[in-house]
């Protein structure tokens, strides 16, 4: 069985999606990333960078004590290994997907979370909107690019790296939203990554993986508990997260000198 810890957000869909793809039995146990979760000494055990989604296998490649992984890429390149699907063995087709996959990592993941923040989420937090202007139009600038790339690409392939692999089911999640994050007529100028949206999306395991958790965090929230959400989730810093992470470090120690002896 594999504990995969989980909120309902593009990162958390592309290991329920790959889980699904895979046939694997797990179990969801949500970290409230609004309500700070991802802070407990418990999580940052498993993700030290206080952020879903991570995995424990409890069964894992090798054999072994359970086997903890965060980093959505690092999770779904182990999860190939682990079944023998979706990227394939041999050096060249492997790096070809496995180029894709840091893309997205590098790339499209955080340029879309930026341009999110700037065009959505800043407004609440800044009195003076100009402050937000060119933030907005540098990160929206990038997913634009991003978007070409990507149209680029699927114009001479059918997924990103000829067959459907884990650059595919990675890149997803974040790319159906493109048309949100521009303006939903921009799919007229990338007929091929609209193409393969709608492909990928079709795919029953993806539709399953993408409804994980639907209903975790919809309860509506008062003005108070979304200025404090906001504080959480931006302004984070290494003071703020410094006790619990050390407290983090001495439950790891304590619970390897109690294994050791």
């Amino acid at each position: 069985m594999i504990d995969v810890h989980y909120w309902p957000t593009p990162n958390g869909w592309k290991v329920t999606i790959m889980l699904e793809e895979c046939g694997l039995d797990y179990n969801i146990i949500p970290v409230d990333i609004g309500g700070g979760a991802q802070f407990t000494p418990e999580f940052l055990r498993i993700s030290p960078n206080n952020r879903m989604p991570a995995i424990v296998d409890h069964e894992p490649l090798g054999g072994g004590a359970p086997l903890s992984i965060f980093e959505s890429g690092a999770i779904l390149e182990y999860l190939a290994d682990k079944t023998g699907k979706f990227l394939p063995t041999q050096p060249a087709q492997r790096y070809a997907v496995l180029q894709w996959v840091h893309w997205q990592m590098a790339n499209l993941g955080p340029m879309m979370g930026n341009a999110n923040h700037f065009k959505n989420y800043g407004k609440n937090m800044v009195d003076d909107p100009k402050q937000l202007e060119y933030g907005t139009k540098r990160f929206v600038g990038e997913v634009d690019r991003l978007s070409g790339v990507l149209d680029a690409r699927l114009s001479v392939s059918q997924y990103l790296a000829d067959d459907y692999s884990i650059a595919d089911m990675i890149t997803w999640p974040w790319a159906f939203l493109i048309g949100r994050m521009l303006d939903e007529k921009m799919w007229e100028t990338y007929p091929n990554l609209k193409r393969w949206v709608d492909e990928v999306g079709a795919r029953p395991a993806v539709d399953k993986g993408f409804r994980v958790g639907r209903d975790l965090g919809k309860r509506e929230l008062t003005d108070a508990e979304e200025k404090a959400r906001r504080e959480l989730l931006f302004n984070q810093t290494n003071d703020k997260v410094r006790a619990a992470r050390e407290q983090a470090a001495r439950g790891a120690a304590g619970s390897a000198a109690k294994a050791a002896g």
